[in-house]
């Protein structure tokens, strides 16, 4: 099921779907974290999540709080604990606007 927030979000505007779900080039650290050269921004924040999970690194007594280790730090801007809530938009930070190219220009 999806957020609330995210549902409106891809009805009212349904660009911000094609900006989640595009393949996109990857930096050099997502690269080397994720072990792929392109990846969309919401599958990217879906393995992100899933490795924060398989290796326990939300905090116990704060499940909003994760307790990053070097290779999610390296990802993260060296960032030793981070929000929940700031999870998207650290990883949007590696995803940069690239011009429309003229496939998918009418």
């Amino acid at each position: 099921m999806q957020p609330q927030r995210l549902k409106k979000a891809i009805t009212d505007d349904p660009k911000k779907l094609g900006n989640l779900i595009d393949l996109v080039n990857l930096p050099s650290p997502l690269r080397d974290f994720l072990g792929q050269s392109q990846i969309s921004r919401l599958g990217c924040f879906m393995r992100v999540w899933s490795y924060i999970k398989t290796n326990n690194l939300q905090d116990p007594k704060n499940k909003n709080v994760v307790n990053c280790d070097e290779k999610l730090k390296s990802i993260l801007l060296g960032k030793q604990r981070v929000e929940l809530v700031d999870l998207p938009s650290l990883i949007k930070l590696h995803f940069t606007k690239a011009p429309m190219s003229n496939c998918h220009k009418k």
